[in-house]
């Protein structure tokens, strides 16, 4: 659908005049005759940007700029004024217009004006939807629980971090909870009320990352049917946490340099330079000192982003935690299930603790909700954690089950290699780049297979 303008003007040669301009653009333009005129159109519609002249019968274009800035905040506009005086200038854009521009207009300065606005607007809105998304889920962020020294290290680090904007690189194994670190870097920080925006570097297939973080313009490349605004510009005033920064692109990484070096960036196909305002904090499971050794990560981007480093230990180095979390997820999970509430006696905690937790707190939490689902009574037993969470019983040899299932020389391939796929995915912890690595397939292909036989990772998984 184009982008729709609103142009308002008392004189209709006026308004046809800008009405040819913006329909040869590819906008679609509609006409308001005076201040009442545009008030209702704009209680009625919704449009990409507004044209308004300052000097009109009934309502002048201040009065209709500062009661759509009261009730369609997002909705961007430009002035426009015959008489160009700085006083009235100045209180336009006190009352918050994008613009002041005199008339006659001129065309380019007209055009990338309106343009500009056009992708603020779109910033408006995007940043407004993401902090209603935050605070429905946000409601109470699950605190970092765990009074290991390990633990109350990590604590005081985010506590004397967050106020600042410093860069954070978070480390650690898979599911020691490097987002919740990043999450309370942000709630502490004083960007809390600005937009959180993160980006799995690992789930993004290389060819499309610099568009998922940069944007681009329409026409970019094949299939970029209109414009995409970037994960940079959506964290504009806010905080960009980028997960798995490991495994990012080398051409990726030089870009996230220099938009870092800069504050600004550049949408793939664009040449306008877009000034963002965004702090970054980054997580890797990965040893980026190696990385950078094997030449596969950028030394002087590493500089950049590890100004803070917070490293999480992994849970089976910190057992007294064990007690805690597990108490907590106890207690959550049995309402998110509707589930009465539950505890486990003392002689299951120290079970639990003697565990190895190879996916430490996520695999925790999976097993504390298959033990609320599973058990009954007041008290989870150490017997129930053996019963159900590590039975000892061996599994039936998948590879019967397979046969056993199958008919077809076809399904039974097919078959095989989704189960291979799943639990190889499983075993890197679902990350798509390792488990292509370690299979020898190209990840584009795994992506293929995953998308072929509706391989998804269980929520909570």
């Amino acid at each position: 659908m184009p982008p729709a303008i609103l142009v308002v003007d008392d004189e209709p040669s006026i308004r046809r005049t800008l009405r040819e301009i913006f329909e040869y653009e590819g906008f679609k333009v509609e006409e308001a005759v005076d201040g009442e005129d545009a008030l209702a159109r704009l209680r009625a519609a919704r449009y990409d940007v507004v044209m308004l002249d300052v000097n009109m019968p009934k309502r002048n274009g201040l009065e209709v700029l500062a009661a759509a800035r009261d009730e369609m905040p997002e909705t961007p506009v430009v002035m426009l004024s015959g008489h160009g005086a700085i006083e009235t200038a100045v209180r336009a854009t006190k009352l918050g217009a994008y613009d002041f521009i005199e008339k006659p207009p001129d065309l380019n300065r007209l055009l990338v004006s309106v343009r500009n606005a056009m992708d603020r607007g779109v910033l408006a809105t995007a940043n407004r939807r993401m902090k209603e998304t935050i605070a429905a889920s946000e409601g109470e962020i699950t605190p970092i629980l765990g009074d290991s020294p390990a633990m109350r290290a990590v604590r005081d680090a985010i506590e004397r971090v967050a106020p600042s904007e410093a860069r954070v690189l978070i480390t650690g194994e898979p599911g020691t909870g490097k987002e919740l670190v990043a999450r309370w870097v942000r709630h502490l920080s004083p960007r809390r009320d600005g937009p959180m925006v993160e980006v799995n570097c690992a789930a993004i297939p290389d060819e499309l990352i610099e568009s998922e973080l940069f944007g681009h313009e329409k026409g970019a490349f094949t299939g970029a049917a209109k414009q995409r605004i970037g994960k940079f510009e959506q964290a504009d005033g806010g905080t960009l946490f980028l997960d798995e920064i490991g495994d990012m692109s080398l051409s990726a990484q030089a870009k996230v340099l220099r938009a870092l070096q800069e504050n600004t960036i550049q949408r793939v196909g664009g040449d306008r330079t877009i000034p963002v305002d965004v702090r970054v904090v980054c997580a890797t499971n990965k040893d980026l000192a190696a990385c950078i050794e094997e030449e596969t990560f950028r030394e002087d981007l590493y500089y950049r982003l590890n100004v803070i480093p917070i490293h999480l230990a992994p849970l089976r180095e910190r057992p007294e935690d064990i007690p805690a979390i597990a108490a907590r997820f106890c207690k959550d999970l049995a309402r998110r299930n509707g589930r009465p509430d539950r505890r486990f006696a003392a002689a299951a905690l120290k079970h639990l603790a003697r565990q190895e937790w190879r996916g430490n707190v996520r695999e925790l939490q999976n097993v504390v909700e298959r033990l609320i689902v599973l058990t009954s009574g007041d008290e989870i037993q150490a017997e129930d954690i053996d019963r159900y969470a590590f039975p000892r019983t061996l599994p039936r040899d998948p590879l019967a089950e397979l046969i056993d299932g199958t008919q077809a020389w076809g399904d039974f391939r097919d078959a095989a290699e989704r189960v291979f796929l799943e639990r190889k995915l499983a075993e890197y912890d679902w990350n798509v780049s390792r488990t292509a690595e370690a299979v020898g397939m190209q990840r584009s292909h795994l992506y293929n297979k995953m998308n072929k036989y509706g391989i998804e990772r269980e929520e909570g998984a």
